[in-house]
Protein backbone atom coordinates (compact mmCIF):
# COMPACT_ATOMS: atom_id res chain seq x y z
CA UNK A 1 0.00 0.00 0.00
CA UNK A 2 1.51 3.50 -0.84
CA UNK A 3 -0.02 6.41 1.58
CA UNK A 4 0.76 9.79 0.80
CA UNK A 5 -0.05 13.20 2.50
CA UNK A 6 -0.74 16.30 1.16
CA UNK A 7 0.08 18.75 3.70
CA UNK A 8 0.25 22.86 3.29
CA UNK A 9 2.67 24.60 4.66
CA UNK A 10 6.13 23.48 5.89
CA UNK A 11 6.87 21.85 9.66
CA UNK A 12 9.15 24.52 11.77
CA UNK A 13 9.01 22.89 14.85
CA UNK A 14 12.22 20.29 15.51
CA UNK A 15 10.02 18.32 17.99
CA UNK A 16 7.03 17.95 15.28
CA UNK A 17 9.87 17.14 12.59
CA UNK A 18 11.14 14.61 14.95
CA UNK A 19 7.84 12.68 15.95
CA UNK A 20 7.37 12.33 12.16
CA UNK A 21 10.40 11.23 11.24
CA UNK A 22 9.68 8.66 14.17
CA UNK A 23 6.31 7.21 12.75
CA UNK A 24 7.74 7.73 9.34
CA UNK A 25 10.12 5.24 10.39
CA UNK A 26 7.87 2.61 12.04
CA UNK A 27 5.50 2.47 8.73
CA UNK A 28 8.28 1.51 6.61
CA UNK A 29 7.64 -2.06 7.64
CA UNK A 30 3.97 -1.64 6.57
CA UNK A 31 3.35 0.91 3.44
CA UNK A 32 5.43 3.20 1.27
CA UNK A 33 4.97 6.55 2.46
CA UNK A 34 4.88 9.85 0.96
CA UNK A 35 4.90 13.24 2.38
CA UNK A 36 4.09 16.04 0.07
CA UNK A 37 4.33 19.56 1.22
CA UNK A 38 3.11 22.28 -0.54
CA UNK A 39 3.28 26.03 -0.19
CA UNK A 40 0.97 28.07 2.01
CA UNK A 41 -0.21 31.47 1.64
CA UNK A 42 0.22 33.96 4.15
CA UNK A 43 -3.32 35.09 5.90
CA UNK A 44 -3.60 38.59 6.78
CA UNK A 45 -5.30 39.15 10.00
CA UNK A 46 -9.15 40.32 9.70
CA UNK A 47 -9.29 38.62 6.29
CA UNK A 48 -12.44 38.78 4.68
CA UNK A 49 -14.35 35.82 3.07
CA UNK A 50 -13.68 36.42 -0.25
CA UNK A 51 -9.88 36.61 0.85
CA UNK A 52 -9.70 33.19 2.54
CA UNK A 53 -11.19 31.97 -0.28
CA UNK A 54 -8.63 32.97 -2.68
CA UNK A 55 -6.30 31.70 -0.91
CA UNK A 56 -7.87 28.31 -0.02
CA UNK A 57 -8.30 28.11 -3.88
CA UNK A 58 -4.49 28.87 -4.68
CA UNK A 59 -3.61 25.93 -2.36
CA UNK A 60 -5.73 24.00 -3.35
CA UNK A 61 -4.55 24.18 -6.80
CA UNK A 62 -0.90 23.54 -5.49
CA UNK A 63 -2.18 20.32 -3.66
CA UNK A 64 -4.42 19.16 -6.62
CA UNK A 65 -0.91 18.64 -8.83
CA UNK A 66 -0.21 16.58 -6.60
CA UNK A 67 -3.02 13.93 -6.89
CA UNK A 68 -3.70 11.30 -9.44
CA UNK A 69 -6.72 9.33 -10.71
CA UNK A 70 -5.92 6.23 -8.99
CA UNK A 71 -5.07 7.78 -5.76
CA UNK A 72 -8.11 7.60 -3.00
CA UNK A 73 -8.55 10.71 -1.55
CA UNK A 74 -9.20 10.92 2.50
CA UNK A 75 -10.00 14.81 2.98
CA UNK A 76 -9.24 16.16 6.71
CA UNK A 77 -12.06 17.91 7.38
CA UNK A 78 -14.07 18.87 10.54
CA UNK A 79 -17.44 18.49 9.29
CA UNK A 80 -16.35 14.75 8.18
CA UNK A 81 -17.09 11.08 10.08
CA UNK A 82 -15.38 10.50 13.47
CA UNK A 83 -14.47 7.35 13.02
CA UNK A 84 -12.96 4.74 16.38
CA UNK A 85 -9.29 3.51 15.66
CA UNK A 86 -10.25 0.34 14.89
CA UNK A 87 -12.70 1.31 12.23
CA UNK A 88 -9.95 3.57 10.93
CA UNK A 89 -8.00 0.55 10.60
CA UNK A 90 -11.00 -1.43 8.79
CA UNK A 91 -10.99 1.86 6.67
CA UNK A 92 -7.63 1.10 5.38
CA UNK A 93 -8.02 -2.75 5.28
CA UNK A 94 -11.27 -2.60 2.67
CA UNK A 95 -9.13 -0.11 0.57
CA UNK A 96 -6.83 -2.19 0.40
CA UNK A 97 -8.52 -4.98 -0.13
CA UNK A 98 -11.06 -3.42 -2.93
CA UNK A 99 -7.80 -3.10 -4.65
CA UNK A 100 -6.69 0.94 -3.77
CA UNK A 101 -2.92 0.54 -3.73
CA UNK A 102 -2.98 4.71 -3.18
CA UNK A 103 -4.44 6.67 -0.20
CA UNK A 104 -3.52 10.31 0.00
CA UNK A 105 -4.83 12.00 2.97
CA UNK A 106 -4.56 15.88 2.55
CA UNK A 107 -4.42 18.00 5.59
CA UNK A 108 -5.30 22.00 4.37
CA UNK A 109 -3.43 25.13 5.86
CA UNK A 110 -4.81 27.25 8.88
CA UNK A 111 -7.85 27.98 6.88
CA UNK A 112 -9.16 24.60 5.50
CA UNK A 113 -9.30 23.44 2.38
CA UNK A 114 -10.93 24.96 -1.27
CA UNK A 115 -13.77 23.74 -3.08
CA UNK A 116 -11.98 21.81 -5.82
CA UNK A 117 -10.11 19.95 -3.11
CA UNK A 118 -13.26 19.00 -1.01
CA UNK A 119 -15.02 18.10 -4.46
CA UNK A 120 -12.13 15.67 -5.39
CA UNK A 121 -11.98 14.22 -2.07
CA UNK A 122 -13.48 10.27 -1.42
CA UNK A 123 -13.67 10.49 1.44
CA UNK A 124 -14.18 13.55 4.56
CA UNK A 125 -12.68 12.01 7.91
CA UNK A 126 -12.48 14.11 11.18
CA UNK A 127 -10.20 13.62 13.99
CA UNK A 128 -12.65 15.85 16.58
CA UNK A 129 -15.02 18.26 16.86
CA UNK A 130 -12.32 20.45 17.90
CA UNK A 131 -9.84 22.66 15.73
CA UNK A 132 -6.17 21.57 15.92
CA UNK A 133 -3.02 22.75 14.22
CA UNK A 134 -2.48 21.85 10.88
CA UNK A 135 1.22 20.76 11.19
CA UNK A 136 0.25 18.96 14.55
CA UNK A 137 -2.13 17.00 12.66
CA UNK A 138 0.27 15.48 10.43
CA UNK A 139 1.55 13.44 13.78
CA UNK A 140 -1.55 12.68 14.98
CA UNK A 141 -2.36 11.32 11.23
CA UNK A 142 0.87 9.55 10.95
CA UNK A 143 0.21 7.95 14.56
CA UNK A 144 -3.53 7.02 13.74
CA UNK A 145 -2.17 4.82 10.15
CA UNK A 146 0.99 3.39 12.82
CA UNK A 147 -2.10 2.05 15.36
CA UNK A 148 -4.31 1.11 11.88
CA UNK A 149 -1.48 -1.16 10.57
CA UNK A 150 -0.71 -2.42 14.07
CA UNK A 151 -4.45 -3.40 14.48
CA UNK A 152 -4.86 -5.12 10.73
CA UNK A 153 -1.70 -7.12 11.69
CA UNK A 154 -2.96 -7.81 15.43
CA UNK A 155 0.02 -6.57 16.80
CA UNK A 156 -0.32 -5.31 20.06
CA UNK A 157 -0.97 -1.34 20.61
CA UNK A 158 -1.78 0.68 23.75
CA UNK A 159 -5.60 1.22 24.29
Amino acid sequence: MRITLITVGKIKEKYLRDAIAEYSKRLSRYCKLEIVEVADEKTPDQASEAAEENIRNKEGERILKHIRDDMYVITLEIGGKMLSSEEFADKINSLGVQGKSSITFVIGGSIGLGQEVLRRSDYALSFSKMTFPHQLMRVILLEQVYRGYRIINGEPYHK
